[in-house]
């Protein structure tokens, strides 16, 4: 952010023009002349400010039906006959989930109605949301985060969501096979299942979901590079320690070799869809990963889940302390003490005799896009800040 200026193309936007306008929630989809300005939620490090200009947003959808195959533009028929399209993102901020369908509505308002895009803020009471989707009749279709649908997936199990929609897409997070198969047990309605897609607020279209559940690289567009720590190319099957985007699509803002911090794995098998785009597969972000001393633990280790809480979140405070802060929804005392034991039992299992996990009268935390994370790792000074 500190060569914004220098970076862009267009001399005349400067990051004291883009903050500004970026204070006033009222701007949220509004152009500041022929480019649209996002914020990301600054996971790894410091927002940044992501400058997109008019003919990205074609780009986006062009790009985004040119990969739709037969079966996928039949579902999406089908999908929009039974019923509305919801979307639950953040609704607090200049963000690409809540922003991009603004600026849509704005600039193409036939599109946008053809969508039928209901949006719900992510960040309200669990109880609140669902009494909110609940009112809503025929819910075709939710796009939401993994992290939502995770708490979706919760409430639907207890009973106390109704809705039956034929269709998830997912997006801005990784979605694990295990969320996935509960996901499908919870919703029998899932006629189409879920379409997980891989991009982020910089490339908005990274990459698209064949009909054979491979996401595929719009290699057309996009150059996306799988690298070790020392930057360097990892052969086809080996998980990267992050991944490199160069973005052919935006002259406004050039992304060139932009370290993304994501583990990816490209596929070695050629995809039985036929597109001679690579496909890949997303393990999830350096920035979410746990580190204790020598020790790096996935978030997924943790079971922070309990009958007695809304919301359940527990967060590295020092390298070897942590806090759990809880959404109640009955007596906390036992949610903390149940808790507690399987967080701790995890960090012994792993060597970890020395961390400490305490009870916090702090509620959990969105992250400012409107994400949830169950786990919040300590914030490094050496992280990058892209």
């Amino acid at each position: 952010m500190r060569q914004f200026d220098d970076w862009l193309t267009i001399r005349t936007l400067t990051l004291e023009k883009a903050r500004a306008h970026l204070r006033d929630i009222g701007n949220a989809g509004v152009p500041i002349g022929d480019v649209a300005v996002f914020q990301t939620s600054g996971t790894s490090g410091e927002p940044a400010i992501i400058v997109l200009p008019e003919t990205f947003v074609e780009y986006a959808y062009g790009i985004t039906m040119a990969r739709f195959d037969r079966g996928r533009w039949a579902l999406i028929r089908d999908v929009s006959r039974r019923g509305i399209r919801v979307t639950i993102t953040g609704g607090n901020g200049h963000f690409a989930g809540n922003g991009f369908n603004k600026l849509v509505q704005r600039l193409y308002p036939a599109l946008a109605r053809g969508f039928g895009v209901t949006f719900v803020e992510a960040e309200q009471p669990v109880t609140r949301l669902v009494d909110r989707l609940n009112a809503i009749p025929d819910i075709a279709w939710i796009v939401t985060y993994p992290s939502m649908l995770a708490i979706l997936t919760r409430e639907k199990e207890a009973g106390r969501l109704h809705i039956a929609p034929a269709l998830f897409s997912t997006g801005g997070e990784t979605l694990t096979q295990d969320l996935s198969q509960r996901v499908r047990r919870a919703f029998p309605s899932l006629d189409y299942g879920i379409i997980d897609t891989y991009g982020c607020t910089e490339c908005l279209a990274l990459s698209f979901e064949c009909s054979h559940g491979r996401k595929h690289v719009n290699e057309d567009w996009v150059i996306l590079e799988a690298v070790d720590d020392a930057m360097r190319p990892v052969p086809d099957g080996m998980l990267s320690a992050s991944a490199l985007l160069s973005v052919l699509a935006n002259d406004a803002q050039p992304f060139l070799r932009y370290d993304l911090g994501d583990c990816i794995r490209f596929r070695e098998d050629p995809c039985p869809c036929g597109s001679p785009f690579r496909s890949f597969e997303v393990e999830g972000r350096q920035a979410t990963l746990v580190r204790v001393g020598d020790t790096t633990l996935s978030p997924l280790v943790f079971d922070v889940e309990h009958t007695g809480a809304e919301r359940i979140q527990l967060v590295q405070t020092e390298d070897d302390a942590f806090e759990l802060r809880i959404v109640p929804r009955e007596d906390p005392g036992p949610v903390f003490h149940d808790v507690i034991a399987s967080v701790t039992k995890v960090f012994h299992a792993n060597g970890l005799e020395n961390v400490v996990v305490r009870q916090s009268d702090e509620p959990p935390a969105f992250t400012a896009s409107g994400k949830f994370h169950a786990v919040v790792p300590l914030r490094r000074t050496d992280a990058p800040t892209t």
